[in-house]
């Protein structure tokens, strides 16, 4: 009889269990979607709640800042009037100075050993004087032999009085004196480099031709060369 009354209750007990199984599967996934809403309704939550935070005006309003007017005082310091100029004198003319050298003055420049007379500068129509020149340098060659003589060059003279063109005309060598009338002169070229490169250095009052300077070409000039002991 009691196992007829178990085997009668199986049914209704296994029917229990399964409706309990469900209930419960059931009420975990009730749990789950109750869950999941809340922490998502919380997450949109704070999310506002963060928005509003950030929208709020959290800037401070700095008090407009008035600065006081001031006066500036200038001090000036009163600044005396120079006296009035006196009057300057009338300009007064200047002397004209003649600056053409007089002839025959010696322009010989002394040397050690040797000594120099500058023959003058001549020309067809007349004689040009330089009015600067330097002595030239005597020859060591010459010098050490006791050579004398001369050397005549030939050169134009500028519009501004300086030299161009300077040509050797001739030149002579003599164991005395050139200028001794018994002083026997014969050709040579020993002076010329010398005599050329001071006639380089010469300068002349330019010709004037109808109130202007004109070039001269064709102008000669003598150097002369004597020993200190001739």
């Amino acid at each position: 009889m009691g196992g007829l009354v178990s085997n009668l209750f199986l049914p209704i007990k296994a029917a229990y269990i399964k409706l309990f199984e469900i209930n419960k599967y059931f009420a975990v996934l009730v749990l789950s979607v109750s869950t999941t809403f809340f922490l998502f309704v919380l997450m949109v939550t704070l999310i506002s709640l963060g928005d509003s935070g950030l929208k709020e005006d959290k800037s401070v309003k700095l008090a407009d800042i008035v600065m006081p007017e001031r006066e500036i005082d200038t001090f000036m310091d009163e600044v005396d009037k120079p006296d009035e100029p006196e009057e300057q004198p009338e300009d007064i003319a200047q002397p004209e100075v003649d600056l053409q050298p007089t002839t025959g003055i010696d322009v010989n420049i002394p040397k050690p050993k040797a000594k120099f007379t500058a023959g003058g500068s001549f020309f067809r129509d007349g004689e040009y004087i330089p009015l600067f020149k330097i002595q030239p340098q005597y020859p060591r060659r010459a010098q050490e032999r006791g050579t004398m003589g001369f050397a005549i060059v030939a050169f134009t003279i500028t519009e501004s009085g300086t030299i161009e063109d300077v040509v050797p005309v001739e030149g002579y060598c003599t164991s005395k004196n050139p200028n001794d009338p018994e002083a026997q002169l014969r050709p040579c070229s020993i002076f010329n480099s010398a005599s050329s490169r001071a006639a380089l250095k010469l300068k002349y009052k330019p010709k004037i031709v109808d109130g202007k300077a004109v070039r001269v070409e064709g102008v000669q000039h003598k150097f002369t060369f004597i020993m200190e002991d001739s």
